[in-house]
């Protein structure tokens, strides 16, 4: 039995690590473990242009401890309406690391999204001749459409069709649910890559049902069946470099979840890559865990992999049931719970 491991610093190319006084409060839980996370942009107002992109990144890089050497990617929210030139100058410029397509109404702050993709086309033209990479969150929004079947029926309504147009384009299907999109993932080219969550690697749909209505058990994607969940630890252990980490850390405060419209999204920050490397051992994969966590991504990327190093042991820990910053307070994902693996050292390198 293994009882240590010692990787790369990893990076977390999917977190939603908000802004103001909430931003403040969580970047720390990233920072101090992953080198580089891929920043969400739908904030309020949702980042659409290089200058609040640099703003932004300027306001992650503040909040985040200076002895953790983080480095924020900042990604553009796409709409119906953008400036292709601009996307790619945003891209040539260092600033924007990839762009993010939002379908209108999808999740939390999408209703700037994009309400038909063929509206962005010749953005994606622009992003496919320079390289720039498409996030996407990949489910259609349609009322008739059963909420556990929207990722299966936008793979096939769109980005089948979205792959075939334009089949130069670096395209991360993000925070997959589904057998359907692991198994797109699998037949389609090198271009195609996928990130996904520990929470979808740990529960099923039941888990918003256990005993009552389970608000901190909700995301968006909805958490499926278990044939769903087995099919994704399957992706994530299998070595492939087409699967790499994106937590998709969504902090919600407790009122915001237990409310009777409650907010999607699970704050995994705190203990992301414990977590994942519960599934590992799980899976009796824990060799494959540096590849999925620290390698897979910055190689899709064009990235280097980063110098420092993360040691996890075997050992007992408790997850606090509330992080609490102030009026900020937060229920972490596994809250409550022991975990069998805790982080023993982070070098900066």
């Amino acid at each position: 039995m293994t009882n240590s491991i010692t990787i790369r610093r990893p990076d977390d190319w999917h977190i939603h690590l908000r802004d103001g006084d909430m931003l403040a409060a969580v970047v720390p839980y990233t920072s101090r473990i992953f080198a580089r996370a891929i920043a969400m942009p739908n904030l309020s107002p949702p980042v659409t242009t290089i200058e609040a992109a640099r703003a932004y990144r300027d306001r992650i890089i503040a909040a985040a401890p200076a002895d953790h050497g983080f480095t924020p990617l900042i990604t553009c929210y796409l709409t119906d309406h953008m400036d292709g030139e601009m996307v790619r100058r945003g891209y040539a410029e260092g600033v924007f690391t990839a762009a993010k397509l939002y379908p209108a109404h999808a999740t939390t702050g999408s209703a700037h999204g994009v309400i038909d993709v063929q509206h962005i086309y010749p953005v994606l033209e622009a992003m496919q001749a320079c390289g720039m990479p498409l996030l996407i969150h990949g489910e259609v929004t349609d009322h008739e459409v059963d909420i556990f079947d929207r990722e299966a029926v936008f793979i096939e309504r769109t980005l089948k069709g979205l792959v075939a147009d334009f089949p130069g384009l670096k395209i991360v299907f993000e925070h997959i649910t589904t057998a359907e999109a692991v198994d797109f993932v699998n037949d389609a080219g090198p271009l195609i890559g996928a990130t996904i969550t520990p929470q979808h690697l740990h529960i099923n749909r039941n888990a918003m049902f256990a005993g009552g209505l389970r608000p901190h058990a909700y995301c968006l994607p909805v958490a499926k069946r278990e044939k769903h969940r087995l099919a994704l630890r399957k992706a994530a252990v299998s070595g492939s470099s087409k699967y790499f980490l994106g937590t998709d850390s969504a902090p919600h405060v407790v009122g915001a979840k237990e409310a009777a419209c409650g907010c999607a999204g699970l704050f995994n920050a705190p203990h992301a890559l414990e977590s994942y490397a519960m599934v590992f051992d799980e899976e009796g994969a824990l060799d494959k865990l540096e590849g999925f966590a620290s390698l897979h991504g910055p190689a899709f990327y064009g990235l280097p992999v980063n110098a420092g190093s993360v040691t996890l042991e075997r050992a007992d820990q408790q997850v606090i049931a509330q992080c609490d910053h102030g009026a900020l307070n937060v229920v972490p994902f596994h809250a409550g719970e022991t975990i069998p693996w805790r982080i023993a050292n982070v070098t900066y390198a």
